[in-house]
């Protein structure tokens, strides 16, 4: 055995660490903390800083070079999605959804066509995606609640059914949507993606009021006889959810890298807080009780990242990692709530003020213990993984 080889590495490569810089820079310029409060307590998709995160290239990572993109791979996308997320929150998903759910869905399970029409305007920001998959009736038990379905006709497909909780789907130039295409035993077969044209004869897209990320609207989108040319399947007709299976792991370590993120910005804005602010003769910094939440901040926070970044590089390496990504984004969501619940009672009163950015931090991380996995679910998929009984 070598003494110097111990066969673990914890640090970035050089490219990476360049990326992390610059993405920070942008943040700090583009989008500091007091910027994204104001763009999340607004009712209006914030459209101008969509296009400013595009023409700082950051839609093209993870978008092959081939097609217009910077490259990078899954851990470039979740050190972007740290760092916006230290100051944006949930609204990063104004870059994510495009790029994870349509450019990722749409690299791995696209025609040659579809590649060449989508990713380059992807990459440039003149594409944007939203995900319709969840049902009113549904939530976790998505396959048994679909009955948004597609009937194949002569000009393609008419997709008729409601989906509910689509993120900018009002806004968005194509929907990714889930139907039923045909019937089987197994609910999982006979299921289709559809790349749907939000400007479509039959669309309607309504957004839902909702406690964060106010500005960017998740909505119900009602599909009444929509028409989707075959050239708009992604991949092969009823085999969607292999699909959207193939992806779920991803979509759980960019949900952890957003919790990680905001575990960021919450202790940032602890520390700012707890170093100026003085009570009883003393800065609050300096009481026991705000020093131990703190360091209970930071440990959640180290820990969050360590999960997230292991699931990443298992994924990018091509090694099973569903466990370990359903664990990182259980344990970061959890992490970020508990964390943005200390950090309103370290600030008192102010922690209840829309002035500050910690209630926000709070509202937007609650949201992950329930999607795209409950906390409950996770669990039961990790005692499974346990060799212990399914229980659902």
């Amino acid at each position: 055995m070598s003494g110097t080889d111990t066969g673990l590495n914890f640090e970035l490569t050089s490219e990476q660490t360049a990326l992390r810089a610059m993405v920070r820079e942008f943040v700090e310029k583009e989008c500091p903390k007091q910027v994204a409060r104001d763009l999340e307590a607004s009712d209006s998709y914030p459209a101008d800083l969509a296009r400013r995160i595009a023409d700082a290239g950051l839609n093209g990572i993870g978008v092959a070079v081939a097609y217009g993109g910077q490259g990078g791979n899954l851990i470039d996308q979740v050190i972007v999605c740290e760092e916006l997320s230290r100051s944006l929150a949930g609204l990063t998903w104004l870059w994510g959804i495009t790029v994870w759910s349509g450019a990722k869905a749409i690299s791995n399970h696209g025609s040659d066509s579809q590649k060449r029409t989508y990713l380059p305007a992807i990459a440039n920001g003149d594409l944007t995606f939203a995900f319709a998959l969840t049902e009113a009736d549904g939530g976790t038990d998505v396959l048994r609640a679909i009955r948004t379905t597609a009937r194949q006709v002569p000009d393609g497909f008419l997709l008729r059914g409601t989906k509910i909780w689509s993120t900018t789907a009002h806004v968005a130039d194509r929907i990714m949507v889930l139907a039923r295409t045909s019937r089987h035993d197994k609910p999982s077969k006979g299921l289709t993606v559809f790349l749907v044209d939000r400007r479509s004869e039959g669309v309607t897209a309504t957004p839902i009021p909702k406690i964060g990320m106010r500005s960017l609207g998740s909505c119900e989108v009602v599909l009444d006889d929509v028409l989707v040319p075959e050239s708009d399947v992604l991949g092969e007709v009823d085999e969607g959810w292999s699909q959207i299976l193939s992806s779920l792991n991803s979509e759980r370590i960019m949900t952890a890298a957003m919790c990680t993120g905001i575990l960021h910005g919450v202790l940032e804005d602890a520390l700012e807080y707890a170093g100026h602010r003085e009570a009883f003769g003393k800065k609050i910094g300096a009481m026991q009780a705000i020093q131990h939440g703190i360091a209970d901040i930071a440990m959640k926070f180290h820990t969050a990242w360590l999960l997230t970044y292991r699931a990443a590089w298992l994924e990018q390496s091509g090694r099973p990692c569903g466990v370990e990504a359903t664990m990182a984004k259980c344990l970061a969501a959890e992490y970020a709530t508990e964390a943005a619940d200390f950090g309103i009672q370290i600030l008192g009163g102010y922690g209840y003020s829309q002035e500050y950015n910690m209630q926000r931090y709070w509202r937007d991380a609650r949201l992950y213990r329930i999607g795209p996995i409950t906390s409950e679910m996770a669990r039961n998929y990790i005692g499974e993984n346990l060799g212990l009984p399914r229980s659902f």
